[in-house]
């Protein structure tokens, strides 16, 4: 994947949305990533797998922001 990927520059978009419940990129990239594939955001128990190069991705590029 790479970072200037639409979908990547998207998700990196929405993890932020995530940053009012805690600042944590690798949580929120991952919660981005999650409600993408599943369709919902993670419940306190899901523990759904996400596509790795994926997640990767989308942390790599908000963290280059």
């Amino acid at each position: 994947m790479d970072e200037k990927d639409p979908l990547v520059e998207y998700l990196v978009q929405a993890s932020h949305e995530f940053d009012a419940t805690g600042k944590d990129p690798e949580r929120n990239c991952w919660m981005a990533v999650h409600l993408h594939v599943h369709g919902v955001p993670p419940s306190e128990y899901d523990i759904r797998e996400v596509p790795e190069d994926l997640y990767l991705a989308v942390l790599e590029a908000r963290r280059a922001q």
